[in-house]
Parts: C-alpha cells; structure tokens; sequence
C-alpha cells in the first residue's frame, strides 16, 4: 500500500478514484454536508453538466448545471448546503440550491470591469476594480457575508453582505501587502480570518474580514486554492512551476512541479507530498488547482491537466483529474 503524508497525517491514494464518471476536467472539488463531492466540471461540451455529484466511492449520485456558466472555475458550499459558481469568463459568481436550482447571483456578471488587464494577462493590470474581472473563487463566513477573489484581470478581493451587496474591495496590482498578482483562491478559519492564495506572488495573504493585513506565508509555490478543515489545518494546493505556466513563462530544469501542503494555523509545515516529474504516480501532480476534505479527513483534490497539457502542447488524456486521498491515521 502506498502512503502518503507523515506523522498524523498520513494518507493512502485511491487509485482510478472516480474513473467512471462523466468529468472532463475536476477545475474545482467541494464536499456538502452529507459528504457528497461536488466536482465543478470544465468541458467543451455545451450539453454536458457542470456539477457531478459523487459519493465517496466516487459513484454518480447526481449531475446538474448544463450552461450553468460560461467557464467553470471556484466552487464553494455554504453550511446550508448551497453551492457557489464562480465563473471567470463570465465574470460572475452565482448561487445554487443543493438540487441545482439557481438562486441568485452576487453582484454583477457578464461585463469585466476596467483594471487594465488584457485578457487573461494580468501584466498590464495598473489598479484594482470593483467587481468582477475573470472572478476565481469565493467563500462565505459565519455572518454569511461573501467573499470573492477577483482574480485572472483583477488584484482584488471583494466582500458582500449575506443580501449581496457590495460592503467593500480591498487589493491592488503588486507584491506588498495587501497588493496581489492573481488572487486566485481563498479559504476561512473558525476565526474568521481569510486566507488568500496570492498566486503569482507565490504566497498565502490572510486578513481579517475587513480586509486588515494579518501575515503571509511564503513556503508555497504558486498556490491555487486553501482550505482550512474541521482539523484546524490548512490544506493548500499548490500549481508549482513546471505546468499550468501562462503563455510568457518557460519550463527549466529549476520548475518545480505542483504539490499538496498541509500547515497548521500558525504556518508550520505539518506534511506536504508532490514535487516530482512522474504525475501518473500515486504521490504526483500535474496541476493540483482546488482542494476539500469529507468529514473523516479524507482528502479531495482536482486537477486542470486538460487546460494546462493543452497549453504546453502535451498529451493530457492520461492524467487523472480528481484524486482522493483516505485518511489513514
């Protein structure tokens, strides 16, 4: 049996987890409070769903959310069991019933704000915006005030009162506090503090909820998603250097590939397994981008191989896209 993980912490992969299910692309992984995985799936395909619904054997239970969006990116669930979309090119971030029946969305959609990006190029970014360009992920806090990470054409992120409105947007373009290079993804402790996956920053930004700079962790490498488990530990998966790569970066012999950390609140390294070339192995990666625990301690995590392989020319068919990892001690 392969282990991954250390200490406490160790975890045995299920291999071929999910094979059967009808997922071109796990882009985003959530567990609802009856344990049901939620895989927000990217496809090409306008007639296929955007939400599979696993149980932890990875059997189908349900899909939901054909066109539900333009581009699948975050998705949250709520204690309510509600499911939040984040939908980066259609600059939105939508609402849904656990049944899949759409709710609301948070604030605008369909039309980027001006903050000077072009595109998907953040580089020509010269200030922050309201909301949204090109969103990425959002949460909810125990007051159910919302919060987005704004994202591929943005450096900011906004807060929403639970009715949806606009409280306030912090952020700005650069490498200070505060300022962030893709906020790509975001998670909340019981303390109600935010941690920001300041992605090409290669750091973890947190704030309090009014956007006060707390402190920031730099043993991260371009990290995609947090996510702080009922374990009051912080799992954060990390895209690396060696794929996943915007079209003006290079793979060297320096990259390093995509892994799976796992810190503790205070930002000590707890366990951390990736890092090596081999993504078809049972501790790889190719593009770790979201990241959820099931209420044993089991891990999920999905992948964006398809989008990534096709962007560096490679073959990306073989590459599994969701994993789970079972708690073993």
């Amino acid at each position: 049996m392969t282990i991954v993980g250390t200490g406490e912490l160790t975890f045995e992969p299920i291999p071929d987890w999910a094979d059967d299910a009808p997922i071109t692309e796990a882009v985003g992984v959530a567990v609802d409070s009856r344990d049901r995985i939620h895989v927000f799936n990217r496809t090409d395909n306008p007639g296929e769903p955007q939400i599979i619904v696993l149980d932890a054997d990875g059997n189908v239970l349900d899909t939901w959310g054909t066109g539900a969006v333009t581009r699948p990116h975050g998705i949250w669930i709520a204690p309510d069991d509600s499911v939040y979309l984040t939908d980066d090119l259609g600059h939105g971030v939508r609402q849904f019933a656990a049944d899949g029946r759409h709710l609301r969305d948070i604030g605008p959609s369909g039309v980027a704000s001006e903050t000077g990006a072009n595109g998907f190029d953040h580089r020509p970014i010269t200030q922050a915006a309201g909301p949204y360009n090109l969103p990425t992920n959002t949460v909810t806090a125990a007051d159910g005030s919302l919060f987005v990470t704004d994202g591929y054409g943005n450096a900011a992120v906004h807060k929403f009162d639970s009715d949806g409105n606009l409280l306030k947007t912090w952020g700005a373009p650069g490498s200070g506090p505060g300022e962030f290079i893709v906020p790509h993804g975001l998670g909340i402790d019981r303390d109600q503090r935010l941690y920001v996956a300041d992605r090409e920053n290669s750091r973890v930004q947190i704030f309090d909820t009014e956007g006060t700079f707390i402190t920031q962790w730099t043993d991260v490498i371009r990290p995609c998603e947090v996510f702080v488990g009922a374990d009051d530990l912080v799992y954060i998966a990390e895209l690396g250097t060696w794929a996943g790569l915007f079209p003006w970066m290079e793979r060297t012999a320096q990259s390093e590939v995509g892994r799976l950390s796992i810190f503790d609140r205070e930002g000590n390294l707890q366990a951390r397994w990736g890092g090596g070339q081999d993504p078809l192995a049972p501790d790889g990666f190719y593009t770790p981008h979201d990241v959820w625990l099931d209420s044993a301690g089991n891990i999920y995590l999905g992948e964006v191989c398809k989008t990534a392989a096709m962007m560096a020319g490679e073959d990306g068919t073989a590459l599994p896209s969701i994993r789970k990892y079972a708690k073993i001690s």
